[in-house]
C-alpha cells in the first residue's frame, strides 16, 4: 500500500454485496462505512464515500425491515464524506424447482423473487464518470460482484488510476484478481470495532438510536 499513500481516495460500496456477504445475520449492521474505510486504508485520503443501494419493502415476516434501514440510512447521511445512491427493487413471482420433490404432487412451487435493480450499473457508472473527472486517485470499490470488471478494467488502463477492493464475501473473485492494483479481506474485527454508537446525533441535534436486535 505504500505506493497509494496520501492519495485522493473514492470509495464505492455495494451495499446488497456488503450485507450478504459480511453483515447478514451479524451484530456488526450497525456499521460506520467511515471508520471501516479508514481502518483499510489507513494512509489514504478518503474524499468520497458512495453507498449504492435500494428502498426496502415490508415483509410480512418482518414489517418493521423499512424502518430499521430507514434509521441505518439517516445514521449514514451523518457522514460527511458520504453519499447515498439509490437504485430500486424489484418483485415478482416465478415457479422454482423444488430441491426434493415429492413422490406424488408437483415438482414445482411459486416463489416471490426480490431483485435489486440498478445498484451495480449506477456504481459502475459513478467509478467511470468520477474517473473521467479526474476526482479520485485511488478507487476502492466494497464489493465482489464480477460484473464490475469491465469498468475496473477501464478505469485502470484507460485513466490510469489505481483501483483496489475490500471484499465482503468468503472468497475473492477470480475474474477480478488479474485487474486490480490491491484486495483486502473484510474481517468480523474490523467490522466491531467500527460500529456506530448506540445514539448517533444529526447536524440539526436530532437523537438516532440503534435498530433493537443490531
Amino acid at each position: 500500500m505504500s505506493n497509494v499513500m496520501q492519495c485522493r481516495t473514492s470509495v464505492y460500496i455495494d451495499a446488497f454485496n456488503l450485507y450478504f456477504g459480511a453483515l447478514k445475520d451479524t451484530p456488526y449492521r450497525w456499521l460506520n462505512l467511515r471508520a471501516m474505510c479508514q481502518a483499510y486504508l489507513p494512509h489514504n485520503e478518503i474524499t468520497t464515500i458512495k453507498y449504492f443501494t435500494a428502498k426496502i419493502s415490508a415483509r410480512p415476516h418482518d414489517p418493521q425491515q423499512p424502518v430499521r434501514q430507514q434509521t441505518y440510512l439517516r445514521a449514514l447521511a451523518t457522514l460527511p464524506e458520504l453519499e447515498i445512491v439509490y437504485g430500486h427493487y424489484l418483485s415478482h413471482t416465478v415457479r422454482a424447482r423444488l430441491a426434493q420433490p415429492p413422490s406424488h404432487g408437483p415438482a414445482t412451487v411459486e416463489i416471490i423473487k426480490t431483485e435489486e435493480k440498478g445498484s451495480d450499473v449506477n456504481l459502475a457508472s459513478h467509478l467511470l464518470h468520477d474517473a473521467h473527472l479526474n476526482q479520485f486517485d485511488v478507487a476502492v470499490v466494497v464489493s465482489n460482484d464480477s460484473d464490475l470488471l469491465l469498468p475496473i478494467r477501464l478505469v485502470r488502463t484507460e485513466l490510469g488510476k489505481k483501483v483496489g477492493i475490500l471484499n465482503p464475501q468468503k472468497h475473492p473473485s477470480r475474474a477480478l484478481l488479474p485487474h486490480i492494483d490491491f484486495i483486502k479481506q473484510i474481517r468480523t474485527g474490523v467490522l466491531a470495532a467500527s460500529q456506530f454508537p448506540q445514539q448517533v446525533q444529526t447536524a440539526q441535534g436530532q437523537i438516532i438510536h440503534k435498530p433493537a436486535g443490531w
